[in-house]
């Protein structure tokens, strides 16, 4: 492993472990960036995918309470996601590494700059269960394809009139399970090589350090700080992406 190998793999772990402390989500989003220039897609969504679901039960464990008091809000995101979730991992296997990435950036971009009008979206504050489930269900193609189950069901939870300890509740536990589900899926196929293995055990430990600084800060952050973050730190890491594969 040459030493610019490590430093993306560690920046990707750092990165996509902060961002799962402080949001709940979001690994794949920061981590693919750093990953994706080094790994092939299936070994950078694999990496992922672990660094997701390990960092995950950290941040859950805050919103132990709301997870238990709702728990229907969350299943009618969860078992949609569960039927999409092996959708995503067929794509994954046809993909090609330059459109995963500009796919990767687009979301990012899109992301941030949902976050950015957000003010000026109408909240939400009636049930919309039909359209709770077709949003988990893309949230699992897209978590099976690139590890990236949170982003598209983030974007609806954050138009609702919940607080972000609700949208936490939500988000974290869904993510855990669809990719933990992704990764089982992946390995029952034979993906996850020694090779991929040694840069997990290598990736992990910072993953986990960086969770916990991500949760400080969560902690203290009031909802529009958090979410003035969270558009900054996508919106630059997409149009990162975007600009590299367009040289």
């Amino acid at each position: 492993m040459s030493y610019e190998y490590f430093i993306f793999l560690a920046l990707g772990a750092a990165a996509g472990g902060f961002i799962n402390g402080l949001a709940g989500f979001g690994t794949a989003l920061l981590a693919l960036g750093f990953w994706l220039q080094i790994m092939s897609p299936i070994a950078a969504v694999s990496t992922s995918l672990i660094m997701s679901v390990v960092s995950g039960p950290q941040g859950a464990w805050l919103v132990r309470k709301t997870i238990l008091k709702q728990p229907k809000r969350m299943a009618l995101f969860l078992i949609p996601g569960i039927i999409g979730m092996p959708i995503g991992v067929s794509v994954l296997a046809i993909i090609e590494p330059h459109y995963l990435r500009i796919a990767v950036g687009c979301i990012m971009v899109l992301y941030g700059g949902f976050f950015t009008l957000k003010q000026s979206i109408p909240k939400i504050n009636y049930p919309t269960p039909i359209i709770d489930g077709i949003i988990g269900f893309i949230g699992g193609v897209l978590g099976g394809a690139a590890a990236l189950s949170g982003a598209l069901p983030t974007m609806w939870c954050a138009m609702r009139t919940w607080t972000k300890i609700e949208i936490r509740a939500v988000l974290q536990p869904y993510n855990i399970i669809i990719l933990a589900l992704a990764a089982l899926l992946l390995a029952s196929r034979g993906h996850y090589t020694w090779d991929i293995l040694k840069q997990i055990m290598i990736a992990l430990p910072i993953t986990m350090l960086f969770s916990q600084i991500g949760i400080f800060f969560f902690k203290r952050l009031t909802d529009n700080q958090f979410r003035r973050l969270l558009v900054t730190l996508m919106l630059l890491s997409g149009i990162i992406i975007l600009t590299k594969e367009a040289l």
